[in-house]
């Protein structure tokens, strides 16, 4: 997949205003719309003209492409980086349903998963009501805030238009309560953070959707936790006990005898917290020391000599 250069698209700056994204997406228009086009891919280009002005028209979906197209050129090898939306606060209008499908697989990337929803209205007491929008947002936590809770301080970024028309980036800070035991892809609801409400409707909420920064050892898959477990070729032949730290403090495992690479193991009720708590997965993967010392090569080359061991015998290779 290659990256989209959207501005090149509809042949405007990148500092282009509101109205000058329009007025050049309404001379395209005229130029590619199949109904009046002579040109031979008009169908082709009406549909990435109408893309890249999905995108360019809209403050949020803007502010976030500009942010991740600073890292790359148009018609580069392109894969979304891990993350790249969290920190961006999204009103609730998202797009209509199969309407990111219409697009291109780049599209589909950056904003096929985006919620939608719309503000409820109608006439109380003689004039016009409507709750305000739900805003969602995709927030980083450390692994170690779902087995301890927490108050978290989360900055987000908020796209507006300036009185020229062009796009800013404000930061508004909020103190989140982190509940123990929050697994990835659980939302949560800030009520009243949202949208301001129209006629003296409630305000919308502010829906964080929780995900794990990188662990350097653990990996979460719903509430079970995986690890890659090194263990020596003794403790993997003879069996053993070892000992594996976690967030909320070790556990002792015990490795049985003629244990291989590959080999899982679950520990019961040790993943994060919750009712029922999730397991512990352990990968085990057998290490061989290093042959870089004259003891270490005797030892290597004894067993060599007194172990008749093929590992590529049928059914070991």
């Amino acid at each position: 997949m290659q990256f989209k250069d959207y501005y090149q698209t509809l042949g405007v700056a990148r500092d282009a205003t509101a109205e000058e994204i329009k007025k050049a997406f309404r001379k395209l228009a005229r130029k590619y719309h199949p109904d009046v086009s002579k040109e031979a891919d008009a169908e082709l280009r009406m549909k990435e003209v109408n893309e890249a002005h999905a995108v360019l028209s809209d403050p949020e979906k803007r502010a976030a492409y500009d942010q991740l197209g600073a890292s790359f050129r148009p018609g580069q090898d392109f894969r979304p980086p891990p993350d790249w939306d969290a920190g961006f606060e999204f009103s609730g209008g998202g797009f209509a349903p199969g309407e990111a499908a219409d697009f291109s697989d780049f599209f589909a990337e950056l904003f096929g998963r985006m919620g939608g929803g719309h503000p409820h209205g109608g006439q109380h007491g003689g004039h016009f009501q409507a709750r305000g929008e739900d805003h969602h947002a995709k927030v980083l936590l450390d692994l170690e805030d779902a087995f301890h809770g927490a108050t978290r301080q989360v900055s987000l970024r908020v796209p507006q238009v300036d009185a020229q028309g062009r796009v800013q980036l404000l930061t508004r800070t909020l103190n989140v309560k982190i509940p123990k035991g929050v697994r990835e892809g659980q939302v949560i609801r800030l009520a009243g953070q949202g949208a301001p409400g129209m006629g003296g409707a409630a305000a919308g909420d502010l829906l964080l959707e929780v995900h794990f920064r990188p662990h350097p050892r653990l990996r979460a898959e719903g509430r079970d936790l995986r690890l890659d477990l090194p263990v020596a070729p003794w403790e993997a032949a003879l069996g053993a006990v070892v000992a594996v730290d976690l967030p909320e403090g070790g556990v002792k495992v015990r490795i049985p005898e003629g244990a291989r690479s590959g080999r899982q193991l679950r520990v019961r009720g040790k993943g994060i917290p919750g009712d029922p708590p999730g397991d512990l997965l352990l990968d085990i993967q057998v290490v061989l020391p290093p042959a870089d010392t004259p003891k270490a090569r005797e030892l290597y080359e004894t067993m060599a000599r007194e172990l008749a061991f093929d590992p590529r015998r049928e059914g070991r290779a």
